[in-house]
């Protein structure tokens, strides 16, 4: 079947989450047809996955302008832009009315399983330019289709890649055995059976990103509670803990993202969690009664839990994109250009430089990674980042240069970077000589934690908050 001309096809948009819809409304706003594939069965899929959730940007921060012309004469009304949505909020009051705006262009259950060049791999260069791609996808009812596109904006995000809990990028020794007993997500502790599995229990947590600071939280809660007696966290770090491990806390321009770094620091103030430093996992072994013991890279074995909550991060999935000719950052999956913006190794925080389309090309013309996907293992990302990415995309597709270089972001400082850069480097400074976080880190007295892992360790001075 020969493609039609590239001009009157699509852009093919894939993920239906905040930053797939608002391209769709940016494009649809220029005139140019968008298609959106959702692998979920409903717009939003991820984010229902963590609907019991708060962010911590208010909802002036996460809906789109193009989207809120979109929704306007469905009698839409934009709920108080000063107020905190939860993830349940965010689809229901916003990233759903946007999806049924859009009607059939977006495309619910369906996988893109490879996109390319018609009639080119990745190999052949002759006419590249002039095909138009192709992308083919796998429905849940077992149908299988390829569509044709001018261009394709890759917004599927991270969600469904999460990070392991081995120090080294690899699952631990032991991980998948044991996954009975882990979950790579914030537990939804309203929940009767969540709940039921951490009452009481002792939980190890991996990571120390806002993430990490909700599940302490949520577990403190839940220690605090009638039903919750005995139940007790313990934070695994894998670098020490100082006044930046917990980010900007009430210096932080996002509020409610400094309380929960204020949250965890409670949790282990009150005793509700123990704070093991120094930690990179090895192996996660089965003790005789069936709890989880964990093994450092240091062969220091902790004392046994009884689940635990892997939170360090997330890596995007490029396995479709195979076909395509990309240029991506060796450390971060991140387009080149974009990555020393970016990068948790050097970038101060909230000084992520104004980018769009430019720095979000590839060599293959046409193809944009954008929204948490345009991060690659990067920490930092904000909606406002991806709903100005967006705009510059669609503006560059549409031809209008001039309005796509036209890029205005400006991100709230402190608390945005993380990563798991400098714990190796205790004298490592800042490119720029600038702190980040928050001012010098100041350690933090912690009580003794259960194991023999001493709980105060001095972070490296200037380092990047989180891990």
């Amino acid at each position: 079947m020969n493609a039609p001309a590239t001009t009157e096809l699509p852009v093919v948009v894939i993920g239906a989450g905040p930053t797939g819809l608002a391209a769709a409304a940016h494009l649809l706003d220029l005139g140019i047809e968008p298609l959106v594939l959702e692998a979920g069965p409903a717009a939003g899929a991820a984010v229902r996955e963590w609907s019991h959730v708060r962010l911590f940007s208010t909802w002036g921060e996460v809906t789109d302008p193009a989207a809120e012309k979109l929704l306007a004469p469905t009698g839409w009304t934009k709920p108080d832009p000063a107020t905190y949505p939860s993830g349940e909020d965010w689809v229901e009051q916003y990233l759903q009315p946007l999806a049924d705006a859009l009607g059939e262009r977006v495309r619910t259950g369906a996988t893109v399983t490879g996109v390319s060049r018609t009639g080119r791999d990745r190999v052949v260069d002759a006419d590249r330019e002039q095909q138009p791609f192709v992308v083919h996808i796998d429905y849940a009812d077992g149908r299988e289709e390829r569509v044709f596109a001018r261009a394709v904006i890759d917004a599927s995000g991270t969600w469904a890649t999460p990070s392991p809990a081995g120090g080294s990028g690899l699952p631990a020794l032991g991980e998948k055995a044991a996954a009975d007993r882990i979950t790579y997500r914030v537990p939804d502790l309203k929940d009767p059976v969540v709940r039921a599995r951490y009452a009481g229990k002792r939980t190890a947590v991996i990571g120390s990103g806002a993430s990490a600071f909700t599940a302490l939280a949520y577990l403190a809660d839940l220690a605090k509670s009638d039903d919750g007696a005995g139940t007790k966290g313990v934070w695994i770090v894998r670098r020490g803990i100082s006044g930046s491990t917990f980010g900007g806390g009430e210096a932080d321009q996002l509020p409610a993202r400094g309380a929960l770094g204020l949250a965890a620091k409670a949790a282990v103030d009150e005793g509700h969690a123990d704070a093991v430093t120094g930690v990179r996992t090895e192996a996660i072994e089965r003790a005789d009664d069936g709890r989880l013991l964990l093994v450092g890279e240091d062969e220091r074995r902790l004392d046994p839990v009884d689940e635990v909550i892997v939170l360090t991060g997330f890596r995007p999935d490029l396995t479709f994109l195979d076909e395509l000719r990309l240029n991506l950052d060796e450390r971060l999956q991140a387009p080149v250009e974009l990555a020393p913006l970016i990068d948790p190794n050097q970038h101060s925080c909230g000084t992520v430089y104004p980018h769009g389309h430019r720095e979000l090309s590839h060599p293959e013309q046409g193809v944009y990674l954008v929204g948490m996907k345009s991060y690659g293992r990067a920490p930092t990302f904000l909606a406002m980042t991806g709903y100005e990415q967006v705009r510059s995309v669609a503006a560059a597709i549409a031809g209008d240069l001039a309005s796509a270089d036209r890029v205005e972001l400006t991100l709230p400082e402190t608390g945005v970077c993380g990563g798991a850069g400098l714990f190796d480097a205790p004298d490592a400074q800042e490119a720029d000589g600038g702190g980040c976080c928050a001012p010098a880190p100041q350690l933090v007295q912690l009580g003794a934690p259960a194991t023999a892992v001493t709980a105060a360790e001095q972070a490296p001075a200037g380092g990047c908050c989180g891990s």
